[in-house]
């Protein structure tokens, strides 16, 4: 996998490219380069076929979001990986398509499932199906599976330790986790000798499932650890986000490859199961489900079929209540139909969300809009 790094930082880059020589063990990387500078590291992506691009995102010639359009012109498979110490940077990283972003400073663990993503990523030129039926686990929603004729089935757990240990293993599949994370994270306030008891006994629970179920999945275990070997299993999430990735642009012809992709987002990642350790996963998620209906929603207000754009805007609000976007966008949309009730009950709503969840009032540019359009719809 030939990478590089880009960073105005002299110690960011040095810390990066440590990182990466760290993880050479589970993912061999060749460096090809890190550079302080944007436009030479653009050179060096017109001489050198690259699979991906760790990007700061905050330089001062040039912003990551300039460098990765700049790179995705010369390399269009490129694989961009935002690296920054902002959060708020995330959504505009998934509506450059970026493959994932990193918040600083970078931890291993978290380096090491961006890796994978990248790896699975590159091997793959195109997404295939068989026509032969495969098992489905899905994570979406709820932790359970579809057998080979389509049916939910849910997983026969004896304990809940059990079913969190599964879906841990799930989400780092193909890497060894130690048992020492293993305990920290599920039996913390266990002594040694009791917690590695429990985690035998679920880990023994976990391959006596699969193999009564018939999964293709096998647990090994290898230098002090666990690792989740990933057969001819489907993963509902991974194939929802391989659509997103590979959909083309929503047009009167694609439209219903669209709706298709969005109804397949049955829920948020392990919505019903409260694990902490699985909330990062959850929000990347939700942020691909954001760009991709907003790009639905945005063609049917081109094509002035304003009903089914307001019930997407709907859904966003409904999914993410304290953001002001949803909100934002039934209000212009309404303003259009002029349905000034509906407006102002909007404008009503993101404000005692946010005075309630934050105590703040709505930003200055959705106020200013607002108190524009009260203007002109009393003139």
């Amino acid at each position: 996998m030939k990478a590089i790094i880009v960073d105005d930082e002299r110690l960011a880059l040095r810390r990066m490219e440590k990182l990466l020589k760290e993880q050479n063990a589970n993912t061999p990387i060749h460096l090809m380069g890190s550079f302080q500078d944007p436009h030479a590291a653009l050179e060096a992506a017109k001489q050198e076929k690259l699979d991906v691009a760790f990007l700061d995102i905050q330089m001062i010639d040039m912003d990551g979001f300039e460098l990765a359009e700049h790179l995705l012109n010369i390399q269009p498979q490129l694989h961009i990986v935002f690296v920054t110490a902002f959060q708020e940077y995330a959504v505009k990283a998934f509506e450059m398509n970026a493959l994932d972003y990193l918040l600083k400073p970078v931890h291993q663990g978290r380096l090491a499932v961006t890796l994978q993503r990248v790896a699975e990523s590159a091997g793959k030129t195109s997404v295939s199906y068989s026509s032969q039926k495969h098992m489905t686990l899905c994570c979406l929603q709820s932790l359970h599976y579809l057998d080979q004729q389509g049916n939910e089935q849910y997983l026969p757990w004896k304990t809940l330790k059990g079913q969190e240990l599964f879906a841990y293993l799930v989400h780092y599949r193909d890497k060894t986790v130690s048992k020492q994370v293993l305990i920290d994270l599920l039996w913390p306030d266990y002594d040694s000798v009791r917690s590695r008891t429990q985690l035998h006994t679920a880990i023994y629970q976990i391959r006596k499932m699969i193999k009564s179920i018939g999964f293709d999945l096998e647990i090994k275990y290898k230098d002090e650890g666990y690792r989740l070997v990933w057969g001819d299993v489907k993963l509902d999430v991974e194939e929802w986000e391989a659509l997103v990735r590979d959909a083309p642009k929503v047009t009167e012809e694609t439209l219903e490859q669209h709706l298709s992709i969005m109804a397949k987002y049955t829920g948020d990642f392990l919505e019903e199961h409260p694990y902490l350790w699985a909330e990062y996963e959850q929000e990347r998620l939700r942020l691909l489900w954001l760009n991709h209906v907003k790009q639905i929603a945005e063609y049917y207000v081109s094509v002035e079929q304003y009903t089914e754009a307001i019930l997407i805007y709907q859904k966003i609000r409904e999914k993410f209540p304290v953001m002001e976007e949803g909100y934002f966008y039934l209000m212009k949309i309404y303003a259009m139909l002029n349905h000034q009730g509906e407006v102002s009950k909007q404008f009503k709503l993101i404000s005692t969300k946010l005075r309630e969840e934050f105590d703040v009032a709505p930003s200055k540019e959705l106020t200013e809009w607002y108190e524009q359009w009260k203007k002109g719809d009393q003139t």
